[in-house]
């Protein structure tokens, strides 16, 4: 009994008190980041678009879809999707962690709009920013990024615009040295308070 609970806390992915992507959705940021909250409302109402165009069934009960957030921050909705996935297919696949590699290696999905919070989304879904690492919950991956990704993208500029993306280079051409490099390693800012802001803190602790 006590190795079985043990096996479920260790891929406990809410009842956490207090959620810390709520404080993270609460910090004056030049980011917005979804509120846990505002994302499982969202859910919910994808779930009953799903049942009602597919005859009633439940979409955290099919092993087959996959889920893509292509411009993932603190990774709220891939952990909450993970979360009823998790629940909705243990009938099906009763062997948790077999059931847990299969939802992060083969339906969850992300890609990351900076470097941090490529990390931070990691951090939220697999339990560490490696995915193959050994504090990581899914066991399968053999890279770091698992399906998480973040790649700096540089724009081509051409008569003014990004080839592309259609950016305009007057606004957004800053120059080498005006323009930070995401490949550099990474230094911790200020709070207002003094210390580490959170969104640092947090991806360095695994």
């Amino acid at each position: 009994m006590t190795e079985a609970l043990t096996g479920q806390a260790s891929f406990s992915l809410r009842g956490r008190n207090p959620d810390v992507l709520t404080c993270i959705a609460n910090l004056s940021n030049d980011e917005v980041f979804t509120p846990p909250e505002f994302a499982n409302r969202m859910l919910d109402t994808l779930a009953e678009a799903w049942a009602a165009s597919h005859d009633g069934a439940n979409v955290w009960a099919d092993k087959t879809v996959k889920f893509l957030d292509p411009c993932t921050k603190s990774g709220v909705f891939l952990r909450e999707i993970t979360s009823r996935l998790v629940k909705g297919l243990a009938d099906e696949m009763p062997d948790l962690q077999a059931r847990v590699d299969h939802i992060l290696t083969k339906q969850v999905f992300g890609i990351g709009i900076t470097h941090l919070t490529s990390l931070l989304a990691r951090r939220s879904v697999y339990c560490s920013k490696h995915a193959n690492g050994l504090h990581s919950i899914a066991k399968s991956f053999t890279i770091d990024a698992g399906n998480i990704w973040f790649e700096r993208t540089e724009h081509m500029w051409a008569d003014g615009k990004c080839a592309y993306c259609g950016a305009s280079q007057k606004a957004l051409d800053r120059g080498e040295g005006l323009e930070p490099t995401p490949t550099r390693s990474f230094t911790p800012t200020t709070s207002r308070l003094g210390s580490p802001s959170c969104l640092e803190a947090i991806c360095s602790l695994t």
